[in-house]
């Protein structure tokens, strides 16, 4: 019985994982801003449509704040579903780098230098933070393969 795991293409993987994690911040510590209903009259002409044609904007934009909030929870909860399955070393990378309220503040440097303890090489964090990467893509079903 042979498996293999799959070639990943590094640079665009780690780009794609980036990504996702930027987007779990944005979505974790803003807040969503729901719509509202536009009571105004419009000025511009409205020219005569299909009569046969009900919009009801009321419940568009309510099902649309409900929908997006929905999504949003599950995609956050996703995210943190795949870094907890991570070993601990992994695990703590992920969730100190890139998935803390300051994360776009902080540098590589700054983690394997002050936040791990022992403080490790760029070498050996390098390291790490590809085995975390390649699992997270996986998990997550965004790994580009070569």
């Amino acid at each position: 019985m042979d498996f293999e795991l799959p070639e990943l293409d590094r640079k665009a993987t780690q780009e794609k994982v980036e990504e996702y994690l930027a987007k779990y911040r944005l979505f974790k510590y803003l807040e969503f801003e729901e719509r509202e209903a536009s009571i105004t009259a419009s000025s511009t002409p409205r020219y005569h449509g299909a009569t046969n044609v009900t919009s009801d904007q009321t419940g568009s934009i309510a099902i649309y704040n409900v929908d997006e909030q929905q999504k949003r929870k599950q995609f956050c909860e996703r995210i943190e579903w795949a870094v907890k399955r991570l070993p601990k070393m992994e695990r703590f990378l992920i969730e100190e780098r890139y998935m803390s309220e300051d994360a776009e503040y902080l540098t590589d440097f700054n983690v394997y230098c002050f936040k791990f303890q022992p403080p490790i090489s760029h070498v050996t964090y390098g390291n790490i933070r590809w085995k975390a990467f390649y699992k997270l893509a996986l998990n997550l079903n965004i790994a580009v393969t070569k």
